[in-house]
């Protein structure tokens, strides 16, 4: 079983952990990670959820995880990177960018997901062939050009588990900058 820390509406640990099922039935907040990997061409990585997952399975992804209970947050998006995509990465080589508070809703699996996403930056000379994905997390890993990005966020294209968030506008300007 996965225990995750409870924190409360303002991000503030509560001292209490709890199931990640019981968590997402009841709508419990807790804390997530988050990285936006890009290629020196400016592409962005994207990764499509395997079939078996709870949330959001077959849908395209950026690579994200839950903080489990007494885990930092710098351990937790080093893990999730090695856990996801193989690769294994220094603190140092990631960018923290900002954390945002989601609250998604997601009726088809009655799952209540309330957190705070801590999001980080890694720019990368990676090639698709350097990542090792596990199957049971993932199907497949693309690069897709900056400006299609761009457009599947426009798009709110429903095959991709980030469109429906209301800070990708702001994360497009800030990725932006990054090119």
């Amino acid at each position: 079983m996965e225990y995750l820390d409870v924190v409360d509406e303002n991000n503030q640990l509560t001292g209490k952990t709890e199931e990640r099922s019981i968590i997402h039935e009841k709508g419990i907040w807790h804390r997530e990670v988050a990285v936006w990997i890009m290629n020196e061409k400016g592409e962005i990585l994207l990764q499509k959820r395997a079939a078996i997952k709870k949330q959001e399975p077959n849908k395209w992804a950026t690579c994200a995880g839950h903080i489990d209970a007494g885990e930092s947050v710098e351990s937790a998006i080093i893990r999730e990177i090695e856990e996801e995509l193989g690769i294994k990465v220094r603190i140092e080589e990631l960018e923290f960018l900002k954390t945002y508070k989601k609250q998604n809703d997601i009726p088809s699996n009655n799952i209540k997901n309330y957190n705070f996403q801590y999001m980080y930056f890694l720019k990368t000379n990676w090639k698709i062939e350097d990542y090792k994905i596990r199957l049971e997390e993932l199907s497949e890993i693309k690069y897709i050009p900056f400006t299609e990005f761009e457009d599947i966020v426009k798009s709110k294209d429903k095959n991709v588990t980030f469109t429906k968030q209301s800070y990708m506008p702001e994360m497009i300007e800030i990725l932006r900058k990054k090119l």
